[in-house]
Parts: C-alpha cells; structure tokens; sequence
C-alpha cells in the first residue's frame, strides 16, 4: 500500500517515502501525540493470511521491542489500521553498511570497531533468547559513528509468520550470501550459533569487498555454504586497506 505525504496512519503523519523492501515499505512520519519523527514501516499484505502466524508474528515482535541497546534499532510501536499492520521505529539517518562497502575493502581498524558493536548488540539479544535471523550488509546502518542494527524483532516476527521457511517470495528470510549452513537447509531449530554465522559473512565482505560465496543463483550460492568452507580473505581479488584511524560515518 503506496503513502502519500499528509495521509494519516493511526496516529502517524506521512512526511514522505524512506526505502522498500521485502519487508515492506518505509516511510519518515511524525508522530503527532509525542511529536517525534519515526521510520513507519507497512508490513506486507501476506501477513494477514494466517490468523494463528499473524497471533505469533505479533507475540515474537513485541517481544524483540523490549530490546534496548545502542547498536539496535528500538522499536516503538506494533499496530494495525484498517487491517494495514505497520511497525514505528526509531528514526535513523545515516548509509547502510552495504552502501559504505560498495564492493571494496574497508580500513580494518572500521571492521573491528563495528564487528565489535555488531556483536555485542547480538550477544544483548542472544541473552535474552532472540534472534535476528537476516544478518547482512544491508541490515546494518551506519549512524553518527556507531553501527546500528536494523529490523530486529522484524525480522524474527517475519519468520514466524513466514512459518520459519525461506522462500523468494516477498517474505524470504535470510539473504543467501551470509545464510548459516542450518537455515540454508531449513532447518526447524536455529540457534544464536546462526546469527554468529552471518556476522562472520559479513567481516569477510568488509574485509574483501565480496561476500565469502558467490553465484548465478540462490540455489547456486546455498549449494556452496552447505559443503564448503570460506576462503581465505587473503586470496580474494580485492586487497585489504589499510587505515591508521577510525573514521565516521
């Protein structure tokens, strides 16, 4: 469902679109009781097909909401319109990590800065027995120096209502260059061990400038993750930079 500027959602204001994506368009509106800005993010239509999925969708996002990190993005609301379901969250302005790699190496002292925020916003959520599930480049946004990780809760709640199958509908879960082993098989039970897996892809493409496996295809790339171990940074085509200082971005 396409917003247009000074259309009312709820108790949100439509200030004009962010970005798309499979989990739904974004739009900047302003929340007209607290009188704040926030990314407002319409989720898809398929949600509402199952009512037993949406009810889980629903209990896993709520849950992911109570999260509260420096490096997570926070959300603030989970509601419905009309039977359109949208999700506000915190308002971010910044270049995603998949903007700023761009297909080259990063300085190494960046990736270690922000490998280490990255993970220490998974490792607050592991404690509390959530998953992130969709770890990946474009996931992560870069904000005023700090990495921040983006549609957690999000994309665990799409899991959920997805039935925790990836599919290449608009409601694929886990983007096939930095899926772990066990979600290229599908299997039921995924673990933190997951997430750790897809932080790893994405050090390696910091680092390279090219995810750790490649294809034609997303069949293609998850045939490699499944038997093969990544090769070693140092023999990829791209060199590693070096940086005597953390710059921000």
């Amino acid at each position: 469902m396409a917003l247009t500027a000074g259309q009312r959602v709820g108790l949100y204001e439509v200030i004009g679109p962010i970005g798309a994506g499979g989990m739904g368009e974004v739009y900047r509106a302003r929340d007209t009781r607290l009188g704040r800005d926030v990314a407002l993010k319409i989720l898809p239509d398929a949600f509402a097909t199952d009512p037993e999925r949406l009810a889980r969708f629903e209990r896993e996002a709520r849950t992911a909401s109570a999260l509260n990190h420096p490096n997570i993005c926070t959300i603030y609301a989970i509601d419905e319109v009309e039977g359109q379901r949208f999700i506000a969250m915190e308002l971010l302005e910044g270049r995603s990590l998949q903007e700023v790699i761009g297909g080259r190496p990063m300085p190494i002292d960046r990736v270690l800065s922000y490998g280490v925020q990255i993970a220490d916003a998974l490792d607050a959520a592991h404690s509390q027995g959530i998953l992130h599930r969709d770890i990946k480049p474009e996931n992560i946004l870069l904000h005023d120096g700090r990495a921040m990780v983006m549609d957690f809760g999000i994309a665990l709640a799409v899991s959920a209502a997805a039935g925790g199958r990836m599919t290449e509908t608009g409601l694929s879960l886990g983007t096939p260059h930095y899926m772990s082993p066990e979600q290229a098989t599908a299997e039921k039970e995924i673990s933190a061990r997951s997430d750790v897996y897809s932080l790893a892809s994405v050090l390696f493409e910091m680092l390279a400038g090219e995810p750790p496996h490649s294809g034609g295809s997303a069949q293609a790339i998850i045939m490699k993750i499944i038997p093969n171990s990544a090769v070693a940074v140092s023999t990829t085509s791209m060199s590693i930079r070096p940086a005597p200082m953390i710059m921000a971005v």
